[in-house]
């Protein structure tokens, strides 16, 4: 653990994770079954994903940052039978002690309140032993709903014995160079897909995983200088608070051992990325692809730069690109991105939505607006959910953000489509700048003509808000939905 210096042997690792999987079998849970998790960056974090792991259970990582109501709403809808908070959560789990009628246990770690079990407490009294049958289980996770309520992502079970090889596994060893002696810094918090599997990746190896309690820039440089850090994931937010660091603090680290650096969960603005390579060199990794597991696309420095803004080449299924009308597209012609011959999965108790993101040939689509190039390399757009509409004009608003978030005064900014009664919805700018004491009138005029400057006038915000911070998710994503509701208050309709 970053900031306390806790350690986790793979001795203790092992052991406890054995108690908590046998104190779960002993509750009455069974292969198929499901467990939540509404805890921080917590040392015991990794045990209780790995009881869940090796017992053939489905575990559901709640995001540490929800209320009550949102936390209730996951944790009944997964059916959880055995809900885990911490002392850190006791005032959302207080609320929630009532409210979720299919958890069998209640159990808290690093101290309890009334209505919960005390959770060290309650697994010692177990034998450190595995199960007589171990299988592999596997995660439950929850968008992060950036456009609507999170959704249930639930791949089948494998039902394979505990210690078998999964998919992701293979590509972090062959795309990254992962093995036993990695130094993995994993900065962002654990209850995302892309963290928590890595992190249970390295450990599979025999890894030594850095856990950040909270990100910060200046903190993580520092990190992979003492621990000499091999191999790291970011989200392109990150990237940006780290280069806009003054020059003598950026440079005062021996970033040497660093081999590996990937980021992905939010789109990359080029020049951010070049900067990064120009500062860390070509050890930068790209991949697409989501919670859903159904397809993914990669690609290393040395391609990237070769083709500049792209997300890669698939490594898991086939991309193709689909048109309104159903039918795919040639290269070079922008629409749905679609995985084909890819993993299944189902949005649980929504097959509805599942098949949403199905056509009549099966491939799967995660909303995702893109292209392919003459060499088969993928370049994203936008999602098709922030897609803007003014005056019958398609926008897409990652454009202009990837311009604004390269001017040295903004910190944040999130571009999105507001009512215009003559051309249904304009662009505008909701800009974090790096200094409040900056935001204003003569600060909105020159960031309009920055991006003027750069983009096709159309394109381009009509009018620029300023907050002293943007709603985003700590993997990076966006909350547009929360910005795009204040402007489209009291209108039944997002089309005037």
């Amino acid at each position: 653990m970053a900031s306390t210096g806790e350690v986790v042997t793979y001795r203790a690792l092992d052991e406890r994770s054995n108690r908590c999987a046998q104190l779960l079998w002993d509750v009455g849970l069974r292969p198929g079954d499901g467990i939540a998790l509404f805890v921080e960056n917590h040392p015991r974090f990794f045990e209780i994903a790995w009881a869940a792991q090796r017992s053939g259970l489905y575990y559901t990582a709640v995001s540490a940052r929800l209320t009550a109501p949102e936390v209730e709403y996951i944790v009944n809808d997964c059916g959880a039978r055995v809900f885990f908070t911490s002392y850190a959560k006791r005032e959302v789990a207080e609320a929630l002690r009532d409210r979720l009628p299919g958890v069998r246990r209640r159990l808290m770690v690093s101290g309890a309140i009334p209505g919960y079990a005390p959770y060290e407490e309650s697994v010692a009294a177990y034998p450190g032993h595995p199960l007589d049958r171990e299988l592999e289980g596997s995660d439950l996770l929850y968008s992060s709903g950036t456009t609507g309520r999170p959704k249930g992502v639930k791949p089948p079970l494998p039902g394979k014995p505990a210690g078998t090889m999964p998919a992701i596994l293979r590509l972090v060893t062959q795309l990254y160079g992962a093995d036993s002696d990695a130094v993995y810094l994993s900065p962002a918090p654990l209850y995302h897909a892309a963290p928590l599997r890595f992190n249970l990746s390295v450990q599979r190896l025999g890894g030594t995983c850095v856990i950040m309690e909270h990100f910060d820039a200046l903190e993580a440089l520092r990190l992979i200088e003492r621990f000499r850090v091999t191999f790291s994931q970011w989200v392109p937010t990150m990237f940006v608070r780290m280069l806009k660091l003054p020059e003598t603090e950026r440079s005062a680290f021996d970033l040497s051992s660093h081999r590996a650096a990937v980021h992905a969960a939010a789109p990359c603005p080029v020049e951010v990325k070049e900067q990064m390579i120009a500062w860390w060199g070509p050890i930068l990794h790209e991949y697409y692809g989501g919670t859903e597991g159904n397809g993914l696309t990669a690609l290393d420095s040395k391609e990237w730069l070769s083709h500049r803004g792209s997300v890669g080449k698939p490594v898991l299924g086939e991309v193709h690109i689909v048109g309104e009308d159903g039918r795919e597209l040639p290269v070079g012609e922008t629409g749905m991105v679609y995985f084909a011959n890819g993993p299944r999965f189902e949005y649980h108790n929504d097959p509805e939505k599942t098949s949403s993101t199905r056509n009549e040939k099966g491939w799967t689509t995660l909303g995702d607006i893109g292209y392919v190039d003459r060499d088969g390399y993928v370049y994203l757009t936008d999602r098709k959910a922030h897609m803007i509409i003014s005056g019958g004009v398609n926008i897409y608003p990652q454009e202009a953000e990837n311009v604004l978030i390269t001017h040295p005064k903004v910190a944040d900014v999130a571009v999105i489509g507001v009512p215009n009664e003559d051309f249904g919805e304009e662009v505008k700018a909701v800009v974090q700048p790096i200094d409040m004491a900056d935001a204003g009138p003569a600060l909105a005029r020159e960031l309009m003509e920055y991006c003027r400057q750069r983009l096709s006038d159309l394109k381009c915000p009509r009018s620029v808000d300023f907050e002293p911070e943007l709603p985003r998710h700590p993997t990076g994503k966006l909350y547009k939905r929360l910005l795009k509701d204040r402007y489209w208050k009291g209108h039944k309709t997002r089309i005037l």
